[in-house]
């Protein structure tokens, strides 16, 4: 043990090698942060001969000396790897949260990279020189695609739901169907966001049946709002009831300056059911409704960047703009360039430029002929898979259209000598990583949201399976 410990050098030892300098030219790092990577590693050398786990056949310090110096090489290249990196989503999950949610179009892209490259007018009005506001930036743009009088954007919806609670309803009566206490991904549910803002819960119905009397019998002097939250991420089949939006709004009749606010978490400006895909509410229906407010998530069914959206009445989202937490929760240039580009995408009708809807309302026929293309690709090239096309059925994802799966093609994939999780796990491990299912011992890639210029490394991947 006392010999292997002579073996280590000095850091100034190390630092003062050939070897080290050498290294240093190549990574192009500060010396100082090389240095605590030698550290680092000369601290592992050592645990390891602690704990008895050293076995590497070194008898000098020179070999050590080289030992270490590539290790800390390796170590700097394991370093300076982004942590995020493109990922191939094999699942069909279109709205897949854990990947990432939308994906966003070229143009999009594009106009980010515009925005971000250089400086921009995110708050500044160019025909007048002065200071502007970044409200105004895609305000104009979503009025006319929802209907609304006013808009603005916030970081998520569930930021949107805070801001508006806090700002509108802080201290008073907020009234709920029971049935619509939800929660949301990573356990926070709107009854924890409501307290949090300050707004008073009120439980009206039961959790299948909620009726107009029930909330009409709940109001009181210090009743602020009437929150009606769509069911974007579950669905109550049987004995069921709830209210419709139009007959909320009439409640306004009987209450002077009640707020009407509609959590629509999702939402679309797209009309899906118009294909027989789902019953998810357009936001512009929702607003000629009647309702005061209503908020929504722009990377999910919108195909659009992570923002919350906040819509309705004029004098209400002014009050909101002018709340110290609309700083706190407000988003960035990228995000705002990322959802103009989105939104114009939508006022010029060019709805097959917006990825999400483009994969949604993908034909089989569509995803058959890629399906077809990637096994006539790896038939070629590995004599150990079985292949199946099949058909098969895909979710939208992300919390939204529960229930709602499109008919699609899958390739199926067994291998003689390794297990589906084996192959699952090696796709994962690939230089660009390939997510895919594992149904009744099989690997399922269904090619909905697989690109066709994605296909040719889904195919390498699986040669180096072998």
């Amino acid at each position: 043990m006392k010999n292997l410990f002579q073996l280590l050098p000095a850091i100034h030892d190390l630092q003062a090698s050939p070897a080290f300098e050498h290294l240093l030219q190549i990574q192009q790092v500060e010396k100082g942060y090389m240095t605590s990577v030698v550290r680092d590693v000369v601290t592992n050398v050592r645990n390891k001969m602690i704990r008895g786990e050293w076995n590497e056949p070194i008898s000098s310090r020179e070999e050590m000396v080289a030992f270490i110096i590539n290790k800390v090489g390796e170590e700097l290249v394991n370093r300076s790897k982004y942590y995020l990196t493109k990922t191939i989503n094999a699942t069909g999950t279109v709205l897949h949260t854990n990947l990432g949610r939308a994906r966003l179009s070229d143009e999009v892209i594009q106009h980010i990279i515009t925005i971000s490259k250089g400086y921009s007018n995110l708050e500044y009005d160019i025909n007048d020189g002065t200071r502007g506001s970044r409200h105004s930036i895609v305000e104009s743009l979503l009025k006319e695609l929802t209907g609304a009088e006013s808009a603005m954007v916030v970081n998520n919806n569930a930021a949107a739901v805070y801001l508006i609670l806090r700002a509108l309803a802080k201290d008073k009566e907020v009234i709920v169907s029971r049935g619509q206490l939800v929660e949301i991904g990573g356990s926070f549910r709107i009854s924890s966001i409501m307290e949090e803002s300050g707004a008073r819960l009120i439980e009206v119905g039961t959790t299948n049946k909620t009726h107009l009397e029930d909330y009409e019998n709940a109001l009181t002097d210090e009743t602020s709002m009437v929150l009606k939250v769509h069911t974007s991420n579950f669905k109550t089949i049987g004995f069921t009831s709830t209210v419709e939006t139009s007959a909320l709004a009439l409640l306004k009749k009987k209450k002077e300056n009640l707020i009407i606010y509609e959590d629509l978490g999702s939402g679309v400006l797209y009309d899906f059911k118009q294909h027989g895909i789902g019953d998810e509410p357009v936001i512009k229906d929702v607003i000629a409704k009647g309702v005061d407010l209503a908020s929504f998530s722009g990377d999910k069914l919108l195909g659009g960047p992570q923002a919350g959206i906040i819509v309705g009445k004029k004098a209400w989202i002014d009050q909101l703009k002018r709340h110290q937490m609309a700083r706190v929760l407000r988003v960035d240039k990228m995000t705002y360039a990322a959802l103009e580009a989105t939104l114009f995408s939508y006022v010029k009708g060019n709805y097959s430029d917006i990825p999400t809807i483009r994969d949604i309302l993908a034909t089989k026929e569509e995803i058959k002929e890629r399906c077809q293309i990637f096994t006539e690709k790896l038939l070629g090239n590995t004599k150990h898979f079985n292949i199946q096309m099949k058909e098969d059925v895909s979710p939208i994802g992300g919390g939204t259209m529960p229930g709602v799966e499109i008919p699609t093609y899958v390739v199926c994939l067994t291998h003689s000598n390794r297990t589906a999780m084996e192959i699952a796990t090696l796709l994962r491990q690939h230089s660009t990583p390939i997510i895919a299912r594992i149904k009744n011992e099989e690997v399922i890639l269904d090619f909905r949201t697989i690109e066709k210029e994605d296909i040719e490394e889904i195919v390498i991947a699986f040669t180096h399976i072998g």
